[in-house]
């Protein structure tokens, strides 16, 4: 059995929490956190503190905090002989204040309840050991078929990436819906949009599935909705992202 320590109660670590504990092979020995209310979720099947310098011993150490505190949190972990592995897209490996460093990234949104498929999720890992970086593998494994190997550099970029294509994409939801509420309509009206864009970029290039006014320079279309635009915020992004949209297509125009 491989002896399993989070540290860390938010959305990540407990998914990771949940996925764990169906897989085979793996003993989730303890939760450790600083919100003890937090930590209550995860009693059931674990032990759980909020002491720092009562961390069990473990093969390996997932640290699945602000990215901004990976660094301190380590240092709890600096005499371990377990591998600590930090969960962070944007966190250089040598973050870590311990002997054996490693990263687990599962590049996927977790939000609090909504309760997702690990078996699918790319989980990237990195070691600065061969052995250690096995071990991660056969991890990754027990939960998903998705694993590559993957460097601080080449994850850095994947998680900028990510940002694009998930934080960005999002907020642009957010302001359709709000454009819609804006006149009594429901964001349903377009959801059959966002899923049919979804599904054409498992199949095709994002670059090749482009369409709309700006990809069209079509000018009278782009200035009637900048009249109906009434923040100031949602101007400036309407006229970056056509541009940038055009300039992408110009030579097809």
């Amino acid at each position: 059995m491989l002896k399993i320590v989070i540290l860390g109660t938010g959305n990540l670590a407990k998914h990771l929490y949940t996925a764990f504990l169906k897989a085979d092979g793996i003993d989730m020995v303890q939760i450790v956190g600083r919100n003890w209310k937090k930590l209550q979720q995860f009693s059931k099947h674990s032990t759980i503190t909020t002491d720092f310098d009562a961390i069990a011993d473990a093969d390996v150490y997932l640290i699945s905090v602000k990215d901004d505190a990976i660094g301190e949190v380590s240092k709890y972990l600096s005499n371990k002989k377990g591998i600590v592995a930090h969960t962070s897209g944007a966190i250089d490996m040598n973050t870590l204040q311990s002997v054996k460093k490693a990263v687990f990234y599962p590049l996927q949104t977790f939000t609090k309840d909504k309760e997702v498929d690990f078996s699918n999720i790319p989980i990237c890992i990195e070691a600065d050991h061969e052995k250690s970086l096995n071990t991660l593998k056969g991890l990754a494994m027990s939960i998903s078929k998705n694993v590559h190997q993957i460097d601080s550099e080449q994850r850095k970029k994947l998680h900028l990436a990510a940002v694009f294509v998930n934080n960005f994409t999002n907020y642009l939801y957010s302001i359709g819906e709000e454009l819609c509420l804006e006149e009594g309509l429901s964001f349903d009206l377009l959801r059959p949009l966002i899923m049919e864009t979804a599904h054409k970029v498992q199949t095709m290039s994002p670059q090749g599935a482009q369409t709309g006014p700006a990809r069209r320079n079509d000018i009278k279309s782009m200035e009637g909705h900048l009249e109906l635009l009434n923040k100031k915020e949602h101007i400036t992004l309407y006229k970056l992202l056509s541009q940038a949209i055009k300039q992408a297509h110009e030579k097809e125009l």
